[in-house]
């Protein structure tokens, strides 16, 4: 048996509103300067299930925690899937750990699970500039090409990997996949918005960024900037020709898990209405996006697996149950 593991609201309603219409905690650790190249510092956990590695990353000059569940069977190298948190990064509560049963989930499945811890409000991207409040973010090196490497060595992994996300991370996925054509056989988009380059995609994505008081001017440069252009999904959408894809969204309509007997909601009222309410307005906003990405895809012939709920919010439950459905889609490209 192989036995080395790693571990591991008024303001953005209106806008999310007008874009549906429009567009039918994890610590970072120090750095390591006198280190030129990215590697593994340790393992905490080693040789259990749950793991965690810390990672140098000599893109951004620091140490990023990488959360880790091995497959069930290590006997042969298995496949990785990436699976990337929302807007927080990992940071906050909102995440696929604390709120999903994705431990559960993949216990008996034969694949690593990869989710690095950090990169809040970031798109998952290089930036252009280093941000006054969100440091230096190269994102896209590090998961492309310094992270997976060291993961492939340090598990015994198989080197097939997919990569998944949700809201924010959703269009980190498809650009990830995009940028690194040879690094992710399989992509899993969930209430995400694959448009950057229009003006409304743009407000979007600085209402984000404003959530960390962050300037997506630093990001990928002034509106005109060709970097919009090169991250945006549907602009591109014939790079992910060849790839098994999954996408999907809500209408935003309070759905079966938007009750206050929900695990998520706790009884509590005000948090039912914050989910029906906000979430629901992005979650309309997102459904217009996956909208055009999907038509996009289908205007292109390219095959995608693509769910439109007729009833959800923008919330963690409803996100369960897509990383669900998609897994026999990623299973199956990372078998082949």
């Amino acid at each position: 048996m192989h036995t080395r593991k790693l571990p591991v609201l008024a303001a953005i309603s209106a806008f999310a509103l007008s874009l549906a219409l429009s567009c039918a905690p994890g610590s970072i650790g120090t750095a390591m300067a006198d280190s030129a190249e990215a590697h593994l510092v340790s393992i905490d956990r080693p040789g259990q299930r749950q793991e965690e590695l810390s990672v140098y990353s000599a893109a951004m000059d620091r140490v990023i925690p990488v959360q880790v569940l091995t497959a069930f069977d290590n006997s042969v190298p298995r496949p990785t899937l990436y699976l990337l948190n929302g807007a927080g990064g990992g940071e906050d509560a909102a995440t696929w750990y604390r709120q999903t049963d994705v431990v559960q989930f993949f216990l008996d499945k034969n694949v690593n699970v990869v989710s690095p811890v950090g990169g809040k409000f970031s798109y998952y991207t290089d930036w252009q500039k280093d941000d006054p409040s969100l440091g230096r973010q190269k994102w896209e090196t590090f998961l492309t090409a310094e992270l997976p490497p060291i993961i492939d060595k340090a598990l015994g992994a198989s080197g097939a990997n997919a990569i998944a996300g949700v809201s924010m991370s959703a269009t980190s996925a498809l650009n990830l996949a995009i940028v690194a054509p040879d690094r992710y056989r399989a992509v899993a988009a969930f209430s995400g918005c694959a448009s950057t380059s229009d003006e409304n995609s743009r407000r979007y994505i600085q209402l984000v960024l404003d959530r960390g008081d962050a300037d997506a001017r630093n990001m990928w440069g002034e509106p005109g900037d060709p970097d919009w252009q090169r991250h945006d999904a549907v602009l591109n959408a014939e790079a992910l020709r060849g790839k098994a894809l999954f996408i999907s969204s809500s209408s935003g309509l309070p759905g079966p898990m938007d009750t206050l007997d929900s695990p998520s909601i706790g009884g509590r009222p005000a948090t039912l209405a914050n989910q029906i309410v906000l979430g629901g307005v992005i979650e309309a906003a997102t459904n217009a996006c996956t909208h055009r990405l999907a038509d996009r895809l289908s205007e292109l012939g390219i095959p995608a697996q693509v769910e439109f709920r007729a009833a959800g919010t923008h919330s963690w439950r409803y996100w369960e149950d897509a990383l669900h459905r998609s897994w026999p889609m990623l299973e199956t490209a990372l078998r082949e």
